[in-house]
């Protein structure tokens, strides 16, 4: 389990950097895995192809892997998109001359598309902490990648990631769960993310009114940037007033991000986010189904790692035989696993 100070701190803060989360060789087969799916992604928004003419990954996905955007634009400010939950834009700076018409901002599935990122999905260290802070019984919510690439990446507009829970008589500060994002290459101030440390503890912020006391500036006082080495991961309570600017500078950003929940937080809930239209209701069926990738990755990553110990995920101590990563339950579990996510 983590360390009390930690999660003290993580409490009191809403965020926390562990340093040294992936080895050098697991770190290369993430990136390598990562430049490939950029890669492969469709030459334009619609292209059944890549740029080198050759079928587009994920053609046969359920759900589409890829969210291209302008370069250096900010897709969701502004806008009723994800629940409205980005109330104000971010600046969007001019382009170089030459630039592409898109570029891939989000890709989506890694746990399909990736075997690295199932295998970092099973990291035995980043599901302790999950545990440590969900309970035992913690569920998934999704998975996105964060691509930022030098002088184009766009930026994120401030928001705080639920949408469900802000009435709840059960409120807290933890009820909306929280991300991890493991870092490929380091970050920087310019390329970061950025998070106002505390707000997680006072419910739903008027972030549209804090940029109007702000002088309309989105550069918010009270934020800080998450630096960070390669290798290293995050966490951050996805209560937390965070975002990001425009990816100006030399330097890409690449974050593997990925977020857990209490289960008793996604029981019963109608879907939201993502999986918003969907119409569905997070039973019981839905949780198993969307946490046995959990189990699924533990065995995939024990596989290629024979001398780690793997992390005993509590709701499949009994089941692992069932759940052995193989072609049956990549076709069960992990084909289309992300239709079944667990947005709040």
């Amino acid at each position: 389990m983590l360390h009390p100070n930690i999660l003290d701190a993580f409490n009191e803060y809403g965020f926390y950097i562990f340093e040294n989360v992936l080895d050098k060789e697991e770190l290369n087969d993430i990136r390598s895995d990562t430049a490939d799916m950029i890669e492969r992604a469709p030459a334009e928004p619609g292209s059944a192809v890549d740029k080198k003419g050759r079928a587009a990954l994920g053609r046969d996905f359920a759900r589409e892997p890829y969210t291209f955007i302008k370069p250096l634009s900010d897709p969701w400010g502004g806008t009723n998109l994800l629940n409205g939950r980005h109330p104000s834009k971010m600046v969007e700076p001019k382009p170089e001359e030459g630039a592409p018409e898109y570029v891939v901002h989000l890709m989506y599935g890694m746990c399909e598309a990736m075997p690295a990122a199932l295998r970092l999905y099973g990291h035995p260290d980043l599901l302790m902490i999950a545990e440590s802070i969900n309970g035992e019984d913690f569920v998934p919510y999704n998975d996105a990648i964060f691509v930022k690439q030098p002088g184009l990446g766009g930026s994120v507009a401030w928001h705080q990631d639920g949408v469900t829970h802000w009435k709840s008589k059960d409120w807290d500060e933890g009820i909306h769960g929280f991300n991890f994002q493991v870092q490929l290459y380091e970050t920087t101030p310019a390329n970061s993310l950025w998070v106002i440390p505390g707000s997680h503890k006072n419910g739903k912020a008027d972030i549209k009114g804090m940029i109007e006391r702000n002088g309309g500036s989105i550069q918010l006082p009270d934020a800080v940037p998450l630096i960070c080495a390669p290798g290293d991961a995050t966490i951050v309570n996805r209560q937390m007033v965070h975002g990001s600017f425009a990816n100006a500078s030399p330097n890409i950003r690449i974050s593997i991000t990925f977020g857990f929940h209490r289960r008793k937080s996604v029981l019963g809930q109608k879907a939201a986010l993502g999986m918003n239209g969907t119409n569905a209701v997070y039973d019981a069926k839905r949780i198993f189904e969307r946490a046995a990738v959990i189990q699924v990755a533990i065995d995939a990553r024990r596989q290629k790692y024979h001398n780690e110990k793997s992390f005993d995920y509590k709701p499949f101590t009994d089941l692992k035989d069932k759940y052995r990563f193989n072609d049956a339950t990549f076709t069960s579990v992990i084909k289309d696993y992300n239709t079944k996510d667990l947005a709040i």
